[in-house]
This record gives C-alpha cells, sequence and structure tokens, in this order.
C-alpha cells in the first residue's frame, strides 16, 4: 500500500497533560499553535492513561480512556495531522482481563500460554549463567512471583511488577497485537510506534534483548501496519550501532543519540562526536531532544550489547556529560535518577532538556536549532515546546523520577507560557521547519572546532544555522521564499555566531 510522507515537526504530548483531553489537544493545535505543526504523537490515551506507568499499562489497549475523549474525537484529530500512538508491544497490564482470567484459572484459562514464564524461554530450568546474561533496564532479574491459581511462578516481568510480558511465540499474543492495530489504524493512526520491541524477543542462550526473533516480530507487525496504510517506528535504547542497523529494515529508527550530543556540546564546547554521528546516522530517523522518558545516556556510550565497539563518547566524556546536567539542574536531576526512577544511573538521565541547559535560553534555542536543522522528522516533546523546568513536587508525590519531566499543564499555563521569548522564538522555528521549502532538498554540514554551519537548500530556497557551541551564539537566516528572512535575537543577544 502506498503511504504519503509524513508531513512536518510533531508534537509528542499526553492530552490529559496538555489541553486535558483529545478534543482539548486539538484546540491547542488549532489555535495558539496552528501551522506549527504537522502531526503529533499522542502518548497513550488507552484504558487507564494513568496507571502504574503513565498510560503504558493499558488494561484494554483498544479502547479510548472516557476521561480523554472518544474513537471519534481521535479521528477528528487524525483527519488533520500525521497521527502517532503506540503499539505496546512487550507487555500488557497485571490488571488486564486477560492476565486476570490466568491468576484466577491458571493453566486452564485459554490466555494462559500467552503471558511469559521463567519456563517459558528456559523450559528445562535457567543456569545463573543463562540468568545474568539477561539484559534488562533496570536493576535485579525481571521476574515477579505470582500466584496462579494456587500455583506459584516466575512471571517475566521486564520493567514492572505491573506490567506482564507477553510470548510472541502464541497465537493468543498475536491475535492481541493484531486487534490492537486494528483498533488504531480504524481510528486514523498512520505512525505505530512500537514500545520496547527489542525486549520481545526472549530466547534461551542470548541476552533476551534485540535478538533474531525480535527482528522477526519486527517485520510480521510492520507487515501488519503496512497492509493498514500504516508505519512503524522502532523505540529501542542501545548501542548506535544497532540503530543502523536496525533503520535498514524499517521505517523510522528514533535517532536517541542527538539529545545527549547536543548537550556534550553544548556543556563540553566540543563539536567533534556530534559530527562524527552526522557523518554516519540513518535518514530514516525521527529526532527528539527529550521524550516523556529520560534522557538517554546508553545511546551514545559502549554497551556489552556491541562488545568491542566504541561508543560516540567515551566513558569519560559520559561521566563528565552526566556530571554537568547535575550541576546544570542544580541537582534537581540527580533526585529524579538512578533508585528514584528504579533504573541505571548510565541508561537514562532524568531532567527536563530546559533544566540540563541551567535555564539559558540562547543555549536552550540552539539546541532546538540543531534538532530541527537535523534530517529526520522532528518531534518535539510538550515539556520542551514550553521550556519547562523539572516538576519537582510532581516527582516528590510520586516517587517516580520521569515524573520531572512530566508536569500536568493547565490551558492557563499553557498560554503563559507560550509568551515567554524563549518559547516565541522556538514556535517561530518550528512553524519554519513546518512551511519552508528548504527542507525538503539537500542538507549539509560543516564544523570547525566550536563552530558549525547546517544549510538545507531547494533551488533558491535556503535555511542556513550559523552557531558556536563556545559562546553559546547562532545565526538563523532564511530565504524570503517561503517566508521572511529570520533572525533570531534570543542566539544574537551575546553576539552572532
Amino acid at each position: 500500500m502506498k503511504h504519503t510522507r509524513p508531513a512536518g515537526p510533531q508534537l509528542i504530548a499526553y492530552a490529559d497533560r496538555c489541553g486535558g483531553s483529545v478534543s482539548g489537544l486539538r484546540g491547542l493545535l488549532e489555535g495558539q499553535l496552528e501551522g506549527v505543526f504537522g502531526g503529533v504523537h499522542l502518548l497513550p490515551y488507552f484504558t487507564p492513561f494513568d496507571g502504574v506507568d503513565a498510560g503504558f499499562d493499558p488494561e484494554d489497549h483498544t479502547a479510548v480512556d472516557p476521561r480523554l475523549g472518544t474513537w471519534g474525537d481521535i479521528r477528528e484529530l487524525s483527519a488533520s495531522y500525521t497521527l502517532m500512538s503506540d503499539v505496546i508491544v512487550n507487555h500488557v497490564s497485571a490488571r488486564s482481563e486477560r492476565f486476570t482470567d490466568v491468576v484466577a484459572h491458571g493453566d486452564d484459562s485459554p490466555w494462559a500460554p500467552m503471558f511469559l514464564t521463567l519456563s517459558s524461554v528456559f523450559p528445562k530450568g535457567a543456569s545463573e549463567e543463562d540468568l545474568a546474561r539477561i539484559y534488562r533496564p533496570r536493576p535485579g532479574l525481571p521476574f515477579t512471583a505470582m500466584t496462579w491459581a494456587g500455583k506459584r511462578r516466575l512471571v517475566w516481568t521486564t520493567f514492572t511488577p505491573e506490567q506482564i510480558d507477553i510470548d510472541l511465540t502464541t497465537p493468543q499474543a498475536w491475535a492481541y497485537i493484531e486487534s490492537v492495530v486494528d483498533a488504531l489504524t480504524n481510528g486514523g493512526v498512520t505512525m505505530l510506534r512500537l514500545d520496547a520491541i527489542g525486549y520481545t524477543g526472549k530466547e534461551a542462550g542470548t541476552d533476551c534483548f534485540m535478538t533474531p526473533a525480535t527482528e522477526r516480530y519486527t517485520q510480521r507487525i510492520a507487515q501488519m501496519a503496512d497492509e493498514r496504510g500504516a508505519q512503524v517506528l522502532l523505540e529501542v535504547h542501545g548501542h548506535h550501532s544497532q540503530q543502523i542497523e536496525i533503520a535498514r529494515s524499517v521505517d523510522y529508527v528514533y535517532d536517541f543519540a542527538l539529545p545527549p550530543l547536543v548537550l556534550h556540546a553544548l556543556h563540553a564546547h566540543d563539536l567533534e562526536p556530534l559530527a562524527a554521528w552526522f557523518a554516519i546516522r540513518p535518514a530514516n530517523s525521527v529526532t527528539v531532544l527529550d521524550t516523556h522518558d529520560g534522557i538517554g545516556i546508553v545511546d551514545v556510550g559502549e554497551s556489552d550489547l556491541a562488545p568491542g565497539v566504541p561508543g560516540l563518547l567515551s566513558p569519560d566524556q559520559i561521566d563528565a556529560l552526566v556530571n554537568a546536567i547535575h550541576r546544570a539542574s542544580h541537582g534537581t536531576s540527580l533526585a529524579a535518577t538512578g533508585a528514584a526512577a528504579s533504573n541505571l544511573d548510565l541508561y537514562q538521565v532524568n531532567c527536563t532538556f530546559y533544566d540540563a541547559l541551567g535555564r539559558d535560553d540562547d543555549r536552550y534555542l540552539l539546541a532546538r536549532l540543531i534538532q530541527l536543522m537535523t534530517p529526520g522528522i522532528p518531534q518535539v516533546y510538550y515539556v520542551g515546546l514550553l521550556a519547562g523546568s523539572g516538576d519537582m513536587e510532581l516527582l516528590e508525590r510520586t516517587g517516580v523520577g520521569r515524573n520531572i519531566n512530566r508536569h500536568h499543564y493547565s490551558v492557563s499555563e499553557i498560554e503563559k507560557e507560550l509568551e515567554r521569548p524563549v518559547v516565541a522564538a522556538q514556535v517561530d522555528a518550528i512553524k519554519l521547519r513546518n512551511s519552508h521549502p528548504a527542507f525538503e532538498g539537500e542538507f549539509a554540514i560543516h564544523v570547525e572546532g566550536t563552530r558549525g554551519s547546517m544549510r538545507w537548500e531547494r533551488g533558491s530556497a535556503a535555511v542556513t544555522l550559523e552557531f558556536d557551541v563556545r559562546a553559546g551564539t547562532f545565526e538563523l537566516t532564511a530565504s524570503s521564499e517561503g517566508g521572511v528572512a529570520v533572525r533570531q535575537e534570543l542566539g544574537a543577544s551575546r553576539g552572532r555566531a
């Protein structure tokens, strides 16, 4: 089936935290943000949207939570914007109808084969070596002891005990996945984000991450999507070489290396790692600075997933970057990272991107411009759009590290934040990215010392960003074709780059 190219930058947002509902978010996109975004990644709006993992643990993945809207609201949104939604491939909620039936009836439940236990992957038992090899983004082993109809089982729970992993070797699992894909595509969703897909291919004798089985499952879902007129985006954190390899066989991958490399450039005044990445990065990327998760660090470092292959940053550079973020955020990122988020410090740092740059408007806007000039589909997280600082109250109340970057904005708060110069400048820059014809042409980047130049050109249409990461200054210019020439005053306030 022929696909249309996703148009323009996309907003990443929770409906309840940015507009209050699906229709409220659409009102924002068609009102104060008219002409800014061509699409939206609508974070989980399924029933319930406010579970233990902010919607990534739905009890019913095929139903819109009525507190947020209806499938009619989803279709109205998708009529005007490229709509991306999550297919949560790896797990379901422990409170889902299928799993509660298994808890009640054990192996007599028709859904019992759908859920992974230790014996599903290791029917003859697992050795210490087998267990130590399993890759997991959390401390400890990925198993939770549970009782199924009076029998104790070690259930596979990669992320939390409330998120039960499913067994994609079974027809029950595929019937479930297909029902989810059908619900989304029937609702007008044309981009499917495959959440945590890397953890699906559990196989004995492997680290159970990005295995050959994962590739088979990915291609099966991609075919399912293609038959329904949709494309897929893989969500995988890992060694950068894996992203390059994955990109060859799917529609889109995330450029998760870009955020830490931009932060490194602005904190260490060093553009070389970023320039090296531009020479090898996949063209079919979705770019981000921050998302609903933390700022990935594993994506630029060495990894057991690619033994002997260097990272994009050295261990010393990564240590310096993490410490620079903690200093710039005045320790708020340190309070939200590690045990607070039940993960490993060097897997991700929980922090708003604005705080990670010390709330420096010039450097923050420069970071956003580098992202917008980078080839790919730019996605802008709602907290990042509003240059938000860490929500320490929400962090303290929930104890969930990622919540530091998941503030609940009221409509009045959004209206107020949109008036801030740094936010208004971002909006103008995103609107330029969404409308200027130069971005359909050729891209070039040049780096010399702490200075860089990024340029898009199509015929007489051109957009150029000149910048200096040491001074934190820049000049963004655009040809009059597609709009008036642009020069952002925030970047020029300390001298043009």
